[in-house]
This record gives structure tokens, sequence and C-alpha cells, in this order.
């Protein structure tokens, strides 16, 4: 059984938590192993999630409709390992975390179904590059 500072705690932060930080979410959550709790909020969270970021998806086969965004004080108790923040401004003291990445993600909301695969391409290539070494340092800190 794991032990609870085993797991490595990131939450992707966007503004609405409407499109960006929950694809990030949910594609994090379907290539990680175990050990990893992904977590997902906005600073000004939306209504619902954006039906484009559905669509964009559901073409990898991801369901993002029950997602219900949530405002980044929903995780205020938990110290988070990473946090990747996608065009917000300063967190300050709205999160906790060892370690805050400014992902250059742009905001998808205009655009329409094409916007939204390269911002999902985009999120990947942030993922596959970030998450190795992420857990290259958990290993690290294991073996302390």
């Amino acid at each position: 059984m794991r032990k609870v500072r085993d797991i490595l705690k990131i939450l992707f932060v966007c503004i609405k938590n409407a499109s960006r930080s929950p694809m990030a979410e949910a594609m994090l959550k379907m290539s990680a192993k175990r050990g990893i709790q992904v977590c997902s909020a906005g600073i000004k969270p939306g209504k619902e999630v954006n039906e484009q970021a559905v669509k964009a998806m559901r073409e990898i086969g991801c369901d993002l409709s029950g997602h219900k965004p949530r405002h980044i004080s929903a995780f205020s108790n938990i110290k988070f390992d990473y946090v990747a923040k996608m065009d917000v401004p300063d967190l300050g003291d709205m999160v906790i975390a060892k370690w805050i990445a400014d992902w250059d993600i742009p905001d998808p909301a205009q655009g329409g179904a094409a916007e939204y695969r390269k911002i999902r391409q985009m999120i990947v290539a942030k993922i596959q590059t970030e998450l190795p070494r992420l857990l290259m340092q958990q290993r690290k800190k294991k073996r302390a």
C-alpha cells in the first residue's frame, strides 16, 4: 500500500476550469500510472465544461461531459508537488505547492474544433515532457 506522502499531487489551473485544466487533468489521469493524484481548478470557474473541449477529448476516448468546474479554493488544504497554471496571474497564496510552472497554453474559448485539437496537442506535449521529470524527482526523494 502506498503511503500518502508517496503520492505525487498535481494541480492544473486555468481561468474557468472549463477547457484547458480539465483537459489536462483528464489526459494525465488517462496516461498516468498509480501514485499520482490529479486535480484541476479555475480562479473564476465557469458554470459548465466547454462543449468544444468535450468534443476534442471524446476524439481521444476521454469523456469530459461530467466535469464540473471548481474554484481553486476547493484545494486550499492540499500541498501539491506541482501546479501547472495556464494563462492565469500569480497564484499568490491561493495554492500551496512545491513548484508552480507557467504553461504557455492560450485560451481556446474563441476558437472552433481545430483550435481545441491544437490546445489538446499542446497539453499532451507538456505532459510528455514534464511528467517523466516529476516522476524522476519523486523516485529520488523516496531513495533519500
